[in-house]
């Protein structure tokens, strides 16, 4: 299945806005706070090349790590429950989707104008990517880290759905792992 490119897009956007925060006490590898300072923030908007208004404050980095909590449960919501969650998240923010064409991307749906708040364009563009997952009977895509110790969300958009590892490098060290494990056991 192919999605749409702002759709594969906001979701590995969304993706890694989720993976920004710590990983549960307990788990490994033991990260830390990535969007610690709003300078934190203006980078990780600037790798994902978000577009619109930001304020850049304390304030709007708060917002941007509660929101990662929220869009945790689209990995973790059944069917039902998510349709809600996106829903919700559509009329809180009175989204209305309209074809846009900028910055060289083609055309794409934004549901929300440019000036609105960050935090509120990037629930939308992930709601709405998520709505496209839904219709398209695709929720497998949507999946959690199978390295041992690792709760990062991962996007599957392999063909073969066969993506198991997120980009924090757990593949690579899964790997190694069962390679000294072959070893020992030789």
């Amino acid at each position: 299945m192919n999605f749409a490119h702002d759709t594969e897009v906001a979701l590995v956007d969304a993706a890694a806005l989720v993976n920004t925060a710590p990983q549960q006490e307990g788990q490994e590898p033991a990260d830390c706070e990535q969007l610690g300072t709003p300078a934190d923030l203006v980078h990780f908007l600037d790798e994902h090349s978000w577009s619109g208004s930001r304020l850049g404050g304390e304030a709007e980095l708060q917002q941007v790590r509660d929101l990662r909590a929220r869009l945790r449960r689209f990995w973790e919501a059944e069917e039902t429950d998510l349709v809600r969650l996106v829903n919700d998240i559509l009329a809180e923010a009175r989204a209305l989707p309209q074809l846009v064409d900028h910055d060289g991307y083609g055309w794409h749906i934004h549901a929300v104008p440019p000036d609105a708040p960050l935090v509120t364009r990037m629930a939308v563009e992930a709601a709405m990517a998520i709505v496209d997952v839904i219709r398209a009977g695709e929720l497998d895509r949507l999946k959690t880290c199978a390295a041992s110790g690792c709760d990062d969300v991962v996007v599957d958009l392999s063909r073969n759905r066969s993506r198991r590892f997120c980009e924090g490098g757990c593949g690579n060290r899964e790997n190694v792992r069962a390679y000294r494990t072959r070893q020992r056991n030789d």
